[in-house]
């Protein structure tokens, strides 16, 4: 199983992974013109996604789904508040599942397991996937960390964990107080020190990945993310990946 990021930010989010036969498109906020080049970057065509699935309706990621998935006719996974979030925007797909945040579901090759967030969405989730053999979690668009984050996050082989802001930053930085408010409240995003919080109340012990994702450009740095991950676990810094907005990030092994 490998994974890699298309881009990741406020300005548009697409993950995908791959296990044999299957590759799966986890949400899509970019043009089409802009996630084919993005794609070609990585080595895949919109005729390799087998499948897309979406976390929730914002649009820095869902912005692209439905031409995508109109134009090369990819089925689409979501839940029942994602879709009436953004009825219209569905209309005429040629296959659209709804799923449940409680219950786990197949695309080829790969097992997907959706679970629910804290987020200013109407049915938001991430989600885990798996081979069968190996996990990789992946957490972005959330306010704080649940016990049931906590309970599926723990033991995965690779984690993409949102690093959205550092606190002081967001704090002094010139945000109007009401988006600072929603940023760093219960329903807006990760900061670093929560983020490392979380990863240090995990199993990490077959950890082989871990990528800061959906870094702020305003407030907050590659350096402050990369250093409180690596914190956590003890490991040299550039051992942390980041998913960045511009490049996202390359494809990554887990074996």
């Amino acid at each position: 199983m490998r994974f890699a990021s298309l881009g990741s930010g406020s300005e548009g989010n697409a993950l995908v992974v791959q296990a044999g036969r299957t590759c799966v498109l986890m949400d899509c906020g970019f043009t089409l013109s802009e996630t084919e080049v993005r794609m070609a970057r990585l080595g895949l065509t919109a005729n390799d996604i087998s499948a897309i699935v979406v976390t929730h309706e914002h649009g820095d990621h869902i912005a692209g789904v439905a031409r995508l998935a109109r134009k090369h006719a990819i089925p689409v996974w979501l839940t029942h508040g994602t879709r009436q979030a953004q009825g219209a925007a569905w209309d005429d797909l040629p296959q659209l599942a709804e799923i449940s945040p409680q219950h786990s579901f197949s695309i080829g090759d790969l097992q997907v397991q959706p679970y629910a967030v804290p987020h200013d969405a109407a049915e938001p989730v991430q989600y885990v996937f798996s081979d069968g053999a190996k996990r990789l979690g992946v957490l972005t668009d959330t306010g704080y960390a649940t016990p049931h984050i906590e309970a599926v996050l723990s033991g995965c082989d690779a984690l993409v964990l949102e690093c959205n802001h550092d606190a002081a930053m967001l704090a002094g930085g010139d945000y109007p107080y009401s988006l600072k408010q929603r940023v760093g409240g219960r329903y807006g995003h990760l900061n670093n020190a929560e983020a490392a919080a979380l990863l240090a109340r995990l199993d990490n012990r077959h950890l082989q990945h871990v990528a800061a994702a959906h870094l702020s450009r305003k407030n907050n740095t590659r350096e402050l993310a990369v250093a409180a991950l690596s914190a956590v676990l003890g490991c040299k810094q550039d051992w942390i990946a980041v998913a960045t907005q511009k490049e996202g990030l390359d494809w990554r092994e887990i074996s």
